[in-house]
């Protein structure tokens, strides 16, 4: 996965809340605000609910239906925090996406948003352009305040995606996923099909169907997976990237996927699987519908809504 070295970025899609003495490029502690157990493994539980939640994160469908449950505003950290202007100075083009995370999810965001400007104008529709959060410890949303360990989620009260950088460090090593630059592509552009559902209203279609295997939640996640996947297709188009990605790099991603299904979660926290409780869809289903949108790389092939899953 290499960014084409000329490709002009545009930070502007991506603002920067971070406190400037939190961890940057996403390493360091990966659980803040919730500790379970003893040392060492004091934050397994929670890590888990990131990988069980991943885009409600916190609450299921608290950030991605727009209906916050009542909560106060916390203080943000006291550090002072870095700011925008900082990624317009050093993400400029595709070479400094490769060479710096930041940058990249700067390259990724561009790349995901290029995909779906043209795709609903395809479709004489226009795309509204979300922007990506990076936070870290916690944030104050329209949609509720979330910490680090929620993890990526949409918020569409503000048509904003929230990410904490540190996510990606805690998926490879706690859930033991391969990582790399694809694994975090393949979540950025997750959040970004909750953003077309919202446009599109599809998020309306879920209501109070939110638990079990054919629910309505678990047919919203697995679109978004699908519709990660059909960006994956189409981003060499996008004219950000050199060349199409390599089995590695789909590789990276499908393990992500499958890293998250309910039944492996599940199995991890609960010894045992019980599909009443599921959100997100199986590991299974979570690689197959990536994979059907990688493979045809048309939106249309996304629909999660009629018949089985």
């Amino acid at each position: 996965m290499r960014f084409d070295d000329e490709a002009e970025l545009d930070p502007s899609q991506v603002e920067d809340i971070r406190a400037a003495g939190s961890e940057q490029d996403g390493r360091g502690p990966g659980c803040r605000g919730l500790w379970f157990g003893g040392p060492g493994g004091g934050c397994l539980l929670a890590l888990l609910a990131i990988g069980a939640l991943f885009i409600f994160e916190a609450n299921p469908l608290q950030f991605i239906e727009g209906e916050p449950r009542p909560t106060s505003a916390r203080p943000q950290p006291s550090l002072p925090l870095r700011t925008t202007s900082d990624l317009a100075a050093r993400c400029r083009t595709g070479a400094d996406a490769d060479q710096s995370q930041d940058c990249r999810i700067v390259g990724v965001v561009n790349s995901v948003q290029a995909y779906w400007t043209r795709e609903f104008r395809r479709r004489g529709e226009r795309y509204e352009q979300a922007k990506t959060v990076l936070f870290s410890l916690g944030v104050n949303t329209a949609c509720g305040y979330a910490d680090t360990a929620a993890g990526p989620f949409y918020c569409p009260m503000e048509q904003k995606v929230y990410l904490d950088l540190t996510f990606f460090s805690t998926l490879q090593r706690d859930f033991g996923t391969a990582g790399g630059p694809f694994a975090q592509a393949y979540v950025i552009a997750h959040e970004y099909g909750h953003h077309v559902q919202n446009l599109t209203g599809t998020l309306n279609r879920v209501g109070g169907d939110r638990y079990g295997a054919t629910s309505g939640s678990v047919r919203l996640e697995l679109q978004a997976d699908c519709f990660a996947g059909v960006w994956a297709k189409n981003a060499v188009d996008t004219g950000f990237y050199q060349g199409p990605f390599t089995e590695e790099d789909i590789t990276e991603a499908l393990n992500a996927a499958a890293a998250v299904g309910d039944d492996t979660i599940q199995r991890r926290t609960e010894g045992r699987v019980n599909p009443d409780g599921f959100t997100h869809g199986t590991s299974v289903q979570r690689e197959r519908w990536f994979g059907t949108g990688y493979q045809t790389g048309d939106p249309r092939r996304c629909d999660t809504f009629s018949g089985a899953i």
